[in-house]
């Protein structure tokens, strides 16, 4: 019975043994080994390391990239306007060995070096630089803080504002001035569009009135050719008309009696109207004179002298004769 209880005390021992002696890195981690309180071997690897027991310590550090939030803080601008800045860290341990020895405490003291720097940046904008300036105050920030934990042995990634805040009342009067500028923007933008609608209207009506003068200079074109045409059309035939006439009386050879009987026929066509004035051909005066000679001798008697020849006929001359009245 004794020796079993000395068995298993023994393989107790030896399970203590093994669970010090065997250590398991994983693969975000890095081993850093102490012998009896002092660092001695390189950096171990992830994967199974041995440590001797109760003489070597194995501290593992996680190399993952790891974020830190920079607590809200009141920061004066340089024209004196108080803000409300928030950031964070975005960090990674590349050296474990000087993260552990270098720096005791490295999350706090990137906390407050971040703190100091955001007074330092802010402090040498205006406000309004500053509200548009996120970027530039970024890239400075990660500068110094990567700068001055390279000592510690980490890798500041990027810094980012989360916000900037200015005061109450100057966030109101951002947003009265705002508000007025998307005002001013949006009577410009309806003012160009009257004016375009204006300059559109103002071309397509004078487009309208050329193109209306354009069609009514052709329709007047067209038509006075049309009356013209119809003009020589009729010339034509009147001038066919006259050449017809003209030639079946010469063709039937008339004499003096026919061609004064066909002039009283068209002098009576000529009266029977509203005519004021009738023209009498050269041989309807000629027979005229001869009646009126006859009508003397017969008056006066065989022995009156005989009356005058003619004389040679000359150009009809216009007798005027009054338009009939009637009475109504």
């Amino acid at each position: 019975m004794p020796e079993a209880f000395a068995l298993l005390i023994l393989g107790l021992f030896i399970l203590v043994l093994a669970s010090r002696a065997l250590m398991i890195i994983r693969p975000f981690e890095k081993g850093v080994v102490e012998t009896l309180g002092k660092y001695s071997a390189p950096p171990r690897d992830p994967g199974l390391a041995f440590v001797m027991p109760f003489f070597q310590t194995l501290i593992k550090v996680d190399t993952r990239e790891q974020v830190i939030d920079v607590p809200p803080q009141e920061v004066i601008t340089k024209d004196n306007a108080a803000v409300t800045v928030d950031a964070v860290i975005y960090f990674r341990i590349t050296d474990p060995v000087r993260v552990i020895y270098n720096i005791a405490n490295f999350q706090y003291a990137a906390v407050k070096l971040a703190q100091t720097n955001l007074r330092n940046i802010v402090g040498e904008m205006e406000l309004d630089q500053t509200l548009s300036s996120r970027e530039k105050i970024n890239a400075q920030l990660r500068h110094v803080l990567d700068e001055a934990t390279d000592e510690w042995g980490v890798k500041v990634v990027r810094v980012e504002i989360q916000k900037i805040e200015p005061p109450t009342d100057i966030t109101n009067a951002m947003s009265k001035q705002m508000k007025a500028e998307r005002e001013k923007r949006a009577a410009i933008l309806e003012s160009e569009g009257f004016k375009q609608s204006a300059i559109l209207k103002a071309e397509g009506e004078r487009e309208s009135q050329i193109l209306r003068a354009e069609g009514d200079k052709k329709g007047a074109i067209i038509r006075a050719e049309g009356q013209a045409l119809a003009v020589r059309t009729l010339a034509d035939a009147e001038k066919f008309r006259i050449e017809t006439v003209f030639n079946a009386i010469h063709a039937g050879k008339p004499d003096a009696a026919i061609i004064a009987i066909r002039s009283l026929e068209a002098l009576e066509r000529v009266a029977d109207g509203q005519a004021t004035k009738i023209f009498l051909p050269t041989e309807i005066g000629g027979a005229l004179a001869s009646f009126g000679a006859m009508a003397e001798v017969f008056r006066k008697g065989p022995d009156a002298p005989a009356p005058k020849a003619p004389a040679t006929p000359v150009a009809p001359t216009p007798v005027a004769h009054p338009a009939p009245k009637y009475e109504g």
